[in-house]
């Protein structure tokens, strides 16, 4: 580990202009590029105490062993080079957007002097026409042999078409009426460009004017009793209209936009982006990337703006979920007639929130690819047994964690995980209440312990779960809580307390996966590339999910109670039996008396009552239903949060 103080550049030799630097390793190796507005300002923050850094940025100056700038006259030039040696160098410490899965494209080679059309998945070329991307090859190829039919260009190699010029003979594609033959002299080279003009036209959108043209002359030739030709130009038609149906008419016609949405965690990120011309998706790509500097969402939409438009044209608009942070700078390296902005309202902020469930699942599929992996399974419980110094690999992992809202309806959870794999029917959750409910550290305290004296009585039903006493398989290797130092205290209190000693403990922390062992000073740092932290990730996110659904589902029923607060004769557990037996508030006043006289410890007056305190209310206040509850609630996939509307609380950490 090297000592930054050992490379620091005195701060008078560093210029305050914009410009890029570059951190090398001992062996001159590039590990991180950056850019700044004012180079002196940016990198006398890399040289503060270690103690005060980010651990990210942390272990990047430790791992450097100098540093290096080069002065620019602009920030947008500054934004250009320092993607431009993101590519070069490659470096191990920047956010390297992957794409999730290699994209073809539908090219016309415009700058060469007979257009070719072709499918390629490699960038474009100058001169080129490029549509796409598409999702799958297949569809594409269908889309080119159905717009041959119609726009006959050449779509042959060189090779090919230098060998029919020789020969005199057009190739199979000339004989079958797919390419005009321009290589025999069939079409003149100008006619040829035209009708590559023509293919392009109608792929970017402008399909009315061939639809209509192609239509009135099938309705001349049949009218001239040409019936062969206006069956050909039917067929034409068809041809034309089955490509405009394979794209999905989203927007208005006249709408050329890229939509571009994130999801994103501590460690990895996902962007997608829809690509719509003409108001119809025409391609959608998208990328992963792992986080290995302190990148925000903003940051992350930079990066991802400028790999799409470095080195391609935007177009009219780019809607994002959020503003890049160099604004500026980012339009201008677009171009200064480019749209880019948040929308708020309406059909587009519809679609991107399509294309953000989008990235989100993107994120999901990618973790998801290392837990099907059996090989990388074993190494991970290997490499988690390892770090934890236990004397085999934890092959079942119990998972805790604690859901509220301002202390009321605390809930616990408990997840499950068997060689590597979630175990949803061993999962459990726990309701708290009383004094444990005051704090996290006493809600860790009170589940951890109901869990643990179970563990040493197994006879004892483990939690009820749906009525009915379940008991887990087998006791857990090692029991994971989700939080830091204090949640893991309050934990070994419990097994301190109970004389548990053959279950290894330890806390997740929520900002970087850090591990916590009891009484420990200093956290256990799994290696990025460990297997091992993803098996923590994922286990700290799949707790996380069922406490935060559990807790929703216990606050919405709380909300239709508290709507029969104040009516006489209605005690709490008449209240559970009615919500038992019709669910909502709103089933329970359109339900007639008689109805509910058959809930159990209601009789015909108290029914009568509880009928009219209900309707009289109809109409006076808007009643929380469980409809309204749930709307209440409003998720952002690319930040990652859900939010409260009604109390502006982020309820998902």
């Amino acid at each position: 580990m090297a000592d930054p103080a050992t490379y620091r550049p005195a701060t008078g030799t560093i210029p305050t202009r914009p410009g890029v630097y570059r951190f090398r390793d001992e062996h001159g190796r590039v590990i991180y590029v950056g850019k700044a507005k004012n180079l002196r300002q940016r990198l006398v923050n890399y040289f503060q105490d270690l103690s005060v850094l980010h651990e990210r940025t942390r272990r990047m100056v430790t791992t450097a062993a100098s540093v290096e700038w080069t002065v620019v006259g602009t920030e947008v030039e500054a934004l250009t080079l320092e993607y431009t040696w993101i590519k070069e160098f490659d470096p191990r410490f920047n956010v390297k957007f992957r794409d999730d899965k290699s994209y073809p494209y539908l090219a016309i080679t415009m700058g060469e002097k007979v257009p070719r059309v072709h499918i390629t998945r490699r960038p474009r070329a100058k001169g080129d026409r490029i549509f796409g991307p598409y999702p799958q090859v297949g569809a594409i190829r269908e889309t080119l042999d159905l717009m041959l039919r119609v726009f006959p260009i050449r779509s042959c190699t060189s090779g090919v078409y230098r060998r029919a010029e020789r020969s005199g003979r057009p190739c199979l594609l000339g004989f079958i009426g797919k390419c005009s033959a321009p290589c025999v002299g069939d079409i003149s080279e100008d006619e040829h460009r035209k009708l590559a003009e023509q293919f392009a036209d109608f792929m970017a959108g402008n399909t009315s004017k061939y639809t209509r043209r192609i239509e009135q002359q099938m309705k001349g030739a049949a009218a001239a009793m040409d019936y062969e030709t206006a069956a050909s130009l039917r067929d034409d038609l068809k041809a034309l209209e089955k490509v405009m149906e394979k794209n999905s008419v989203v927007l208005s016609d006249a709408t050329d936009a890229d939509l571009v949405a994130l999801a994103q965690d501590q460690l990895e990120a996902s962007v997608q982006v829809f690509h719509v011309r003409g108001g119809r998706i025409r391609g959608q790509r998208g990328w992963t990337a792992e986080i290995l500097d302190e990148s925000t969402g903003p940051d992350l939409i930079e990066r991802a703006l400028t790999t799409l438009y470095a080195e391609s044209p935007a177009p009219k608009e780019v809607l994002v979920p959020i503003m890049p942070r160099n604004r500026e700078q980012v339009l201008e390296m677009m171009g200064s007639r480019v749209d880019l902005r948040v929308p708020q309202r309406g059909e587009k902020k519809d679609l991107l929130l399509t294309v953000g469930e989008n990235a989100t699942e993107a994120l999901r599929l990618h973790r998801l690819k290392r837990t099907g992996d059996i090989t990388a399974r074993t190494k991970a419980l290997e490499d988690l047994g390892e770090a934890l110094e236990l004397s085999e690999p934890p092959l079942r992992i119990e998972c805790f964690d604690i859901s509220h809202s301002h202390g009321t309806n605390v809930v616990g959870s408990q997840v499950v995980f068997e060689d590597g794999l979630p175990k949803k029917s061993e999962y459990r959750r726990y309701a708290v209440t009383g004094a444990a409910a005051r704090d996290d550290t006493a809600s860790m305290y009170d589940v951890i312990s109901r869990r643990l004296k179970h563990h040493l009585d197994p006879s004892e039903p483990a939690e009820e779960e749906q009525g009915r006493y379940r008991r887990f398989a087998y006791p857990p290797s090692l029991i994971l809580v989700d939080g830091g130092p204090p949640q893991v205290a309050a934990a070994q209190q419990a097994f301190d307390d109970l004389g548990i000693t053959d279950i290894a403990l330890a806390g997740i922390a929520k900002r970087l996966e850090e591990i916590w062992l009891p009484g420990d000073e200093y956290p256990v740092i799994l290696p990025r590339t460990s297997e091992a932290l993803f098996l923590v990730q994922r286990l700290r996110d799949e707790a996380h999910r069922f406490a935060i659904t559990y807790h929703r589902s216990k606050r919405g029923r709380a909300m239709q109670a508290s709507a029969l607060d104040g009516i006489a004769g209605l005690g709490p557990a008449r209240r559970r039996a009615l919500l038992d037996r019709f669910v909502t508030v709103s089933a329970i006043r359109a339900a007639s008396e008689e109805e509910l006289v058959e809930v159990d410890g209601i009789g015909p007056a108290l029914a009568a009552q509880i009928a009219l305190a209900l309707r009289s209310e109809e109409g006076s206040a808007a009643e929380p239903d469980e409809d309204a509850e749930a709307d209440t609630v409003i998720e952002d996939a690319a930040l990652g949060v859900a939010v409260d509307t009604a109390t502006g609380e982020i309820i998902e950490r």
